[in-house]
């Protein structure tokens, strides 16, 4: 069977895959991650493939079409997120009208939330996977009996059936590496993460994620709140592939949810790296609670930095959200990060439960004493399917449920919650501000210069994320 594997043409550099698509301020672009392994493993199962990855160069449907050449898709798998749902609808409507034979599925957190919404947008689609779609759209492929087929919501003379749905992945060294795919069909210096060093490969070592925090979409609707793993050989075994395939790479991303979720993998993994002698600098998503020995202990292993959620530095609101971290085990786990030589990567939210202008002015007087590489500050951003969204519904916080209005007219993050203590305007205003603030701090650049003079590689990273940040600046003046 002929299977298209599409991330839909919209805004250039729009990233679906990410936790909060949008086109960021910073540049980074996510690679198409969940489409990659389902499509890995459509190909491996003996059917004939494209994946076309339109934002990342800007390409249009027209030119879709045309790369397409003969290839009449008997199957089409399409990604979508909430802000892109109405644009991502209208494409594979015109998809039908070109190809009104092929089988079009809608696939991401969207659907998985909303699948009888979703099948209701349009009469040219046929169907939507719920969660992890790497298997449904094999079986799907393999004979196309929409009722045996768990894990889908499908359309059948106009009325909606659901199946069961479908167990998650337990086995995932099973499943292809991802590097390979995107070696076949895409071009690995189209992606960009503003904290890494460039180009970049991202992987998954494990999906899901134990913890439990209100606002973050994939472990609620799409992976799940057990963290499942590859093993510590599977994703070394990846690592030597990568650096065997892209030459030039100068950063692994580990884009788990939270990589550090099993301590005692995450030593192993090191451990091997050490071992084989493998050396290329990664980072990873991390909780704010790490000892030294384990930070040590990555940092020899070729780990350069780690992305955290602090989200407040207000106990109170850490306790809202079920962050399920301690305000007190933040600053240690910074000292002990800086000890072990890893920079951190922080980000800070306004908009949740009991959040307040002074919160947040206190999250920035926090971030400016713990002194992270980098750091973001953003409002809540409020998926469907997620406790974070059934809250501002239920409370009439949300000043829209026009899912185009999720992004600005650019493509950049907007804020559709209006709390008692906050607007929208005003959390999307002072996060500007702090970040802004946060980032123009003499003593903030002098660090950056004195890295940039220290390590040529991390002065280039700065430099070429700080172009794309203040051209935004200027855009949005």
């Amino acid at each position: 069977m002929n299977i298209l594997f599409l991330n839909p043409p919209f805004f250039k550099h729009y990233s679906r895959t990410s936790r909060s698509p949008a086109v960021t301020k910073g540049g980074t672009l996510y690679y198409p991650i969940w489409l990659a392994y389902a499509a890995g493993i459509a190909e491996r199962s003996g059917h004939r493939i494209k994946l076309f990855d339109a934002p990342a160069k800007g390409t249009s449907l027209l030119d879709i079409f045309r790369l397409l050449g003969d290839f009449i898709p008997d199957l089409t798998v399409i990604d979508t997120s909430t802000p892109s749902i109405y644009n991502d609808i209208n494409v594979a409507s015109e998809i039908k009208d070109r190809f009104p034979k092929t089988f079009i599925i809608l696939v991401g957190t969207h659907p998985s939330a909303l699948p009888i919404e979703t099948l209701n947008l349009s009469n040219k689609l046929d169907a939507v996977a719920i969660g992890e779609y790497d298997y449904t759209i094999k079986d799907l492929a393999d004979n196309m009996a929409l009722d045996k087929v768990k894990g889908i919501y499908y359309k059948k003379n106009g009325e909606i059936f659901q199946n069961e749905i479908r167990e998650k992945i337990s086995d995932l060294d099973q499943i292809p590496f991802v590097s390979s795919v995107y070696k076949k069909y895409l071009n690995y210096k189209d992606y960009f993460f503003a904290a890494a060093n460039y180009p970049i490969i991202m992987i998954i070592t494990g999906r899901g994620c134990p913890y439990r925090c209100f606002f973050c979409v994939y472990p609620q609707v799409f992976h799940g709140r057990k963290y499942r793993t590859r093993s510590p050989e599977n994703v070394v075994d990846e690592m030597e592939y990568i650096i065997a395939n892209f030459s030039d790479i100068k950063e692994i991303g580990i884009e788990d949810d939270c990589f550090t979720g099993n301590p005692k993998r995450v030593s192993e993994i090191c451990s091997l790296i050490i071992s084989r002698k493998i050396k290329i600098k990664w980072y990873c998503n991390v909780r704010g609670n790490l000892e030294y020995e384990l930070l040590s202990h990555m940092k020899a292993a070729g780990c350069r930095l780690v992305t955290v959620g602090f989200e407040s530095s207000c106990q109170h609101i850490l306790n809202n959200m079920n962050k399920g971290e301690k305000v007190e085990r933040y600053y240690s786990f910074i000292k002990n990060a800086k000890k072990a030589g890893i920079l951190v990567h922080g980000c800070i939210m306004v908009g949740n439960p009991g959040d307040t202008k002074e919160t947040l002015r206190l999250g920035y007087e926090f971030a400016k004493k713990i002194n992270c590489d980098s750091m973001q500050f953003y409002p809540l951003y409020v998926y469907p399917g997620t406790e974070a969204y059934n809250w501002a519904e239920r409370n009439s916080y949300l000043k829209t449920k026009d899912f185009s209005k999720w992004l600005t007219k650019d493509g950049s993050h907007n804020c559709v919650l209006n709390t008692p203590a906050l607007s929208s305007d005003e959390m999307l205003y002072l996060c500007d501000y702090y970040l802004k603030k946060y980032h123009l701090r003499p003593k903030y650049i002098a660090s950056k210069l004195l890295q940039a003079i220290l390590n040529p590689s991390e002065g280039y990273r700065s430099l070429k994320s700080a172009k794309t940040f203040f051209l935004k600046l200027i855009q949005d003046k």
